[in-house]
Parts: structure tokens; sequence; C-alpha cells
């Protein structure tokens, strides 16, 4: 039988399909009750409107119920807020070979906020790139086109 961890992490987030919830960091927990055997998943949307999260909830279920731990609880935790600095190396580095440009490092809660200037095409590397539209394929992406091989691409925007 696989885990319920390894069944919860498993599970690809449906508008980021190169990645699962774990490698993008929107999972934050898998306990199981030693009294009644019930598993419990807790999990962060990557922002409090992210309009996945019931899809990732049933996709979550589903997953540890074919793996034999059905009627899971999946809990929706706000605090700490997501960050994109819980994407794993291999989700950044997954981002990069799909075409979108992970985010650099989140800004801190104090201190200087930093600015994107540019974003490294996930084509070809170039530095000389230009957000096209602050609103990409999904509310927490950007478009961005290179100006060197003038391809389109997403970027994932740091929270």
């Amino acid at each position: 039988m696989v885990s319920a961890r390894q069944a919860a992490a498993g599970v690809v987030d449906p508008e980021l399909r190169v990645l699962t919830i774990d490698e993008l960091g929107i999972l934050r927990d898998v306990t199981r009750d030693p009294e009644t055997g019930r598993v419990t998943v807790t999990i962060t949307p990557t922002y409090t409107g992210c309009p996945a999260m019931d899809v990732i909830r049933a996709d979550v279920r589903a997953a540890l119920a074919a793996a034999g731990h059905p009627g899971a609880e999946v809990v929706t935790v706000y605090a700490p807020a997501w960050s994109t600095d819980w994407i794993s190396e291999s989700g950044r580095a997954k981002l990069a070979a799909a075409g979108i440009a992970p985010p650099g490092p989140a800004t801190g809660a104090s201190g200087p906020v930093a600015l994107t200037l540019t974003v490294r095409c996930p084509q070809c590397g170039a530095a000389d790139t230009e957000q096209v539209s602050r609103f990409g394929s999904t509310a927490c992406k950007a478009l961005w086109r290179c100006r060197a091989c003038r391809e389109p691409f997403d970027h994932l925007r740091a929270l």
C-alpha cells in the first residue's frame, strides 16, 4: 500500500500541470489519527482566492482513496501564507523545463521591496525580456516575451 503522504504528495496541481502539490509547496502536512486511522491532509492555497483549491481537495481525496486511505479529510489553512519560497528546487527546474519562468525570492515583511525588472527567458536563457501583461494564463502568472528568441512565456510571480 502507498503511504498517505506519498499519495497526497503525488497529486498534480491542476493549473501548473508539471508540478505536484508537494513540489509547489502547498502540501503542508499529512497525519493519521492513531485511534481511528483517519488521514488528515493540510494544504495552503497559493493565494486566498485560488480557484483550483476545490479541484485539489477532490484530487487529494481521490488519490488517498485509490491508495487505500478512504475518507480522508482535507483541511485548508491560510497562516502562514504560502510563499513562492516554498517551491522545491525540483519544482523550479520543472517550471523552467516547461517554459514557465520560476519566481525569484519572495519579498520579506520588512526591508526594501524587490522589483522584478527582468526575468530570464526559460527558452533561451536571455535576460533581454519584457513584461507583456501582468496577467497570464492563470491569476498567479504574468505574460512575458523574450526579445532575443521572440518567444512568449509565463512567469510565476513571487508572492
